[in-house]
């Protein structure tokens, strides 16, 4: 039993490094693209930042979505982050599945580099529509008579650009 997990174990090494040594050389190429995203993804961030500071709260606007799926409850709001999790890990780790399996239908760096690539699109999107629109947000921190609903103006720059 030993020398066959053996014999598997040294397939899934070679296998390994086969697919790290055909990637690298796509990551030397791309890297400045995936770059450019994982510091999007800051830019987003001090985006919605910025756009808390201009919040106002005010009634909550009826949507039928809201209609149709009731609130979780602050009770419950861990049910959202423990599925956004999920999803994202999941995602994360079939990213890598080429570098353990044998069928090799994707590269993971071209993967990921799409990825960052429709984010950055869709963020900036995002971003538009927040900043021109300023509607009240529905989730519990952005309500009325909530602390968090409006941050106070900054007294450094620091308070802009760290993202807690």
């Amino acid at each position: 039993m030993t020398i066959y997990l053996a014999r598997e174990a040294s397939k899934v090494w070679r296998k390994v490094c086969a697919e790290t040594t055909t990637e690298l050389p796509m990551l030397r190429e791309k890297w400045p693209l995936l770059l450019a995203g994982i510091v999007f993804q800051y830019i987003h961030g001090l985006a919605a930042r910025g756009v808390h500071y201009l919040h106002r709260p005010g009634p909550l606007l009826q949507d039928l979505g809201f209609m149709a799926l009731p609130e979780l409850g602050q009770d419950k709001n861990y049910l959202s982050e423990c599925t956004f999790v999920f999803i994202f890990f999941s995602f994360f780790l079939w990213t890598f599945h080429p570098f353990i399996y044998h069928s090799k239908r994707f590269y993971t760096i071209l993967i990921w580099r799409r990825v960052l690539a429709f984010l950055v699109a869709s963020q900036v999107l995002r971003i538009v529509t927040f900043y021109s629109t300023q509607l009240p947000g529905p989730n519990y921190h952005c309500r009325e008579g909530s602390s968090m609903a409006t941050l106070p103006p900054p007294n450094n720059v620091l308070e802009v650009l760290l993202i807690n």
